[in-house]
């Protein structure tokens, strides 16, 4: 059997309640609902169980402290032709060090570098058709959108399974943040 995994940062409630706020009319926009809204450190994809083992292993041996995020503004991946919505993160280097340790547990594991750049977002919706003067409208309205600071002091491994309704996320571990 196979997994289709990826390490993530749960959205507290308070911050996940401003994010739905956000969803306006967009043409063709699929939003995610609340239990979907994390903030992805590391995308893995499907792997068979023993190395689901193996990243488990990996990312347990993760030292790293609790800090402080606000999420802030808003962006659009895909140009001319949009596919997502998203909310950014403001900047934050300890995220960015526990995403590239992900990175590295990941590689011990025995997988390949993620070859993207690490863009720390939560993906708000995916688009369908969208139009991107209609992505514009909406990327206006949101370019003053900011959470309230949370503290992460955990984050998790999912797994992602496909339903007729949307992507299911299972929470598959947590690791603390205590180092």
């Amino acid at each position: 059997m196979t997994l289709r995994l990826f390490l993530a940062i749960p959205i507290p409630e308070p911050a996940a309640e401003r994010l739905l706020a956000l969803e306006t009319d967009v043409p063709g926009a699929s939003w995610r609902a609340a239990e979907q809204l994390h903030l992805t450190l590391r995308f893995i994809g499907e792997v068979n169980e023993a190395i689901a083992r193996d990243i488990d292993t990996e990312v347990g041996r993760i030292l790293a402290a609790p800090f402080e995020i606000a999420l802030e503004g808003a962006g659009s991946f895909g140009g001319r032709e949009p596919s997502a919505l998203w909310a950014g993160v403001r900047d934050c280097p300890a995220l960015v060090q526990l995403a590239g340790a992900c990175e590295s547990a990941i590689r011990n594991a025995g997988l390949p570098p993620e070859p993207r750049r690490y863009k720390p977002h939560v993906t708000l919706a995916y688009l369908h058709g969208t139009r991107d003067v209609e992505v514009a409208h909406f990327l206006s309205d949101a370019a003053e959108f900011r959470s309230t600071p949370f503290i992460v002091d955990h984050f998790c491994m999912y797994s992602s399974r496909a339903t007729r309704s949307g992507s299911h996320y299972v929470e598959e571990a947590v690791y603390p943040l205590a180092g």
